[in-house]
């Protein structure tokens, strides 16, 4: 098994917005966690979804779910809620924003 990213305490805080858990009365998914895991493996790694690993599940059905929590925008609920408590441990700046003179 795959070293998780996600501690307790920002699950704690992800699980209420996810999709699928037993807790749902709808139609229950497979472990979100292990799925949020999955979408983290492809931002971190930049892979394309046909080279995820195995152990998080076949990866055309972990597509599929990605596709239904991005329509039910349910990744903007998430930012959004872990944004409340922001560490800024990690920072990131896109190159595209900055503005270099030709001289620079």
């Amino acid at each position: 098994m795959t070293r998780r990213v996600l501690s307790d305490a920002q699950w704690v805080i992800i699980e209420p917005h996810c999709l699928g858990k037993k807790s749902d009365l709808s139609q229950t998914g497979g472990d979100p966690r292990l799925f949020m895991e999955a979408v983290l493996w492809i931002v971190r790694t930049g892979a394309q979804w046909r080279e995820l690993p195995s152990e998080f599940g076949q990866w055309n059905s972990v597509f599929k779910r990605f596709r239904r929590w991005v329509e039910a925008d349910v990744f903007h609920l998430l930012f959004r809620a872990l944004a409340s408590d922001a560490d800024f441990e990690y920072t990131m700046i896109d190159s595209t924003i900055m503005k270099v003179h030709r001289s620079g």
